[in-house]
């Protein structure tokens, strides 16, 4: 048997796909609202930090 033949057999299964691509969008989304909403100063500090060393 192959694996698609066990996903197919297991109910509910059809959730997973649906609440991954939910977790991936809500993390991208909160990653461009800090990108968008951060203080310009902090993101200079932060690109100068390898270099401070």
């Amino acid at each position: 048997m192959k694996f698609r033949n066990y996903l197919e057999t297991m109910t509910g299964i059809g959730i997973y796909p649906l609440i991954s691509l939910l977790i991936f969008f809500i993390f991208f989304v909160g990653c461009l609202i800090y990108v968008f909403k951060a203080d310009n100063n902090k993101m200079e500090e932060m690109k100068n930090i390898p270099l401070d060393e």
